[in-house]
């Protein structure tokens, strides 16, 4: 419970908080830790290494060593390398070979203290298998789908790995549509042991593009990390919902520029929303993110 008293404590500064699920020997928690949380970026090899480049040169940090490995349970070649930076881990893959289904549709990868057991309680609160637990160069590893089609990868290394803890913690953004927003959020917090941090039915729909109306906007946390749940019609203006991460930055317009100088294109001009200053960006290849700051 010690997690679940940090997240409250943190969540009260913005918003009413709902408590989070009890963690029992029964009812376990699973995570190791945001900086443990990889979102996954298909690129083409033609672009991997300047995409590689330009989010380092963005963001700071380091790589790992780059290199070609099978990665899914069927035959595949792919380079594939680790960003690490302040802000988050990607995990970049060019395949050479044409990608197995399903994998690309998986958002992000969690690492789990115990991927047997993650994987009973994943099922038990709703998620089903895409593709069932399978071995990598480095661990094992499980694609799962929750309700609403958010697909997501939980791994476990071999080897215990030891990463700095994050200057900022990413977040997850997902668009669900009401008819599936509430069994979503129920399954997931089940699981993952979030805590609400906020729940504003009417946000200003400018926020998205859609100036003059309103959305819901739901901000969750818990040990993988920030989530963002972004409740709509589903009709939304280019490049909302193409956006699968949020960077939390010191100031958005000094990362504009540095961004800018390694090819990164700005898709949505920084602008206020909701206690923070916000942009769209697409890196060389083609990966969009959103940036914030709760500032500048």
């Amino acid at each position: 419970m010690k997690l679940c008293r940090l997240l409250i404590a943190a969540a009260l500064l913005a918003a009413p908080v709902i408590a989070c699920a009890r963690t029992t020997t029964a009812n376990p928690d699973f995570a190791v830790g945001s900086q443990y949380d990889s979102t996954h970026v298909y690129v083409a090899p033609a672009d991997f290494d300047r995409f590689m480049a330009s989010f380092i040169a963005t963001f700071g940090g380091t790589t790992s060593k780059q290199g070609v490995f099978q990665v899914t349970p069927t035959a595949s070649q792919t380079i594939s390398q680790v960003a690490m930076t302040p802000v988050g881990l990607i995990s970049v893959f060019g395949f050479k070979t044409p990608i197995p289904y399903p994998f690309g549709s998986e958002r992000t990868g969690y690492l789990v203290t115990d991927l047997d057991a993650a994987v009973a309680a994943a099922r038990k609160a709703g998620a089903m298998r895409l593709v069932d637990i399978f071995p990598d160069p480095i661990g094992r590893d499980v694609v799962l789908q929750w309700p609403g089609g958010v697909t997501m990868q939980l791994y476990w290394h071999s080897v215990k790995p030891s990463y700095a803890l994050l200057a900022t913690i990413p977040e997850n953004r997902i668009y669900l549509t009401a008819d599936a927003a509430d069994l979503f959020l129920t399954h997931w917090r089940a699981f993952a042991h979030g805590t609400m941090v906020s729940d504003d039915t009417a946000a200003p729909g400018s926020e998205i593009g859609r100036p003059g109306t309103r959305y819901r906007r739901i901000r969750l946390r818990s040990g993988f990390g920030d989530m963002a749940v972004i409740v709509t019609d589903g009709a939304l203006p280019w490049p909302y919902g193409r956006e699968v991460t949020g960077y939390t930055v010191r100031d958005v317009s000094a990362t504009l520029v540095m961004a800018t100088k390694a090819g990164v294109e700005m898709l949505v001009p920084p602008h206020r929303e909701a206690g923070r200053v916000s942009t769209i960006v697409r890196f060389p290849g083609g990966y969009i993110a959103e940036i914030h700051s709760n500032g500048r």
